[in-house]
């Protein structure tokens, strides 16, 4: 079986202050885009096995497929570790980007091993939750206010179709590392902004999408804030750092404008997409099991 497992963007990310266990207090709007990696999921007698087409991929227990597949094989009262499925990932969400390549691919094997291993829907979602806090928001898609975590979600309405420019810099950010930076330059405000999660009435005005995280990020990497500037200057009606970083978006109302700022970034960026945002009704029927 084969199952797309698509990005995100996160339109908005407040960070409100630190919370138990390691988290963060957040307040985001996610969008999905039609950026996705690809899951072929086949019966293969033995143990599990996982392999990618990208060699910087781990393919080992450390990849969130193959958690997903222990966490739900265990949900499914099984014994021992996985077997009899083998999982072929081709990758196409970069890695430490902030597009939730991880968090899909994770959704995307509890979405077809559920229905394998006749899971039933509320131990899948709690699965996803263990995961991640991104994780859950992938059973979703479209346009969705995150709180909490970031996984207690509120479906809002799609955000107007656009066309979406992703500028790749020549360094990943892990998300330990952009929350790290963010609690070392908040430490003296953290607490006095703990627990202002906001309402649903907030979140859709155009002074609200902004990215905390944006700043301690371009603090340590200032080509995140040069390219933030250039989608601006080429066009885009709105642009940011996605997540944890480092990919940078920038969205654009026409196709054309899209590809003329994806051809001037080309030279300053290791890497540079163009994709569409997916609305909701989108994204769950092109991400059926």
């Amino acid at each position: 079986m084969r199952v797309r497992a698509f990005a995100k963007i996160n339109l908005s990310l407040r960070v409100l202050g630190a919370r138990a266990g390691g988290y963060h207090e957040l307040r985001t709007i996610f969008q999905s885009i039609a950026l996705h990696d690809t899951l072929t999921i086949r019966a293969a007698r033995g143990p599990f096995r996982l392999t990618c087409d990208d060699p910087n991929c781990p393919a080992d227990s450390t990849n969130l497929i193959w958690r997903a597949a222990e966490r739900l094989w265990k949900a499914a009262g099984r014994r021992g570790a996985p077997r009899d499925i083998a999982v072929d990932l081709e990758k196409r969400i970069p890695l430490e980007a902030g597009l939730g390549g991880g968090s899909s691919d994770a959704a995307a094997t509890l979405r077809v091993l559920s229905r394998l291993w006749r899971v039933d829907a509320g131990e899948v979602r709690a699965a996803a939750a263990e995961l991640g806090a991104d994780v859950p928001y992938f059973f979703e898609g479209g346009t969705v206010l995150g709180l909490e975590r970031g996984d207690l979600l509120f479906p809002l309405m799609d955000y107007p179709a656009a066309w979406v420019v992703i500028v790749l810099p020549g360094f990943g950010v892990s998300t330990k590392e952009g929350f790290g930076w963010w609690d070392s330059d908040n430490k003296a405000s953290r607490a006095g902004r703990a627990g202002r999660a906001g309402g649903l009435r907030e979140v859709r005005s155009q002074s609200d999408l902004v990215n905390d995280l944006e700043a301690p990020v371009a603090a340590r990497h200032p080509d995140i804030r040069r390219i933030v500037r250039a989608l601006l200057k080429a066009g885009a009606t709105h642009a940011a750092m996605s997540g944890s970083g480092s990919a940078v978006f920038g969205l654009f109302s026409r196709r054309s404008d899209a590809a003329g700022a994806a051809a001037a970034l080309a030279s300053r960026a290791r890497r540079v997409l163009m994709t569409r945002t997916l609305n909701r009704s989108k994204y769950q029927a092109l991400a059926a099991a």
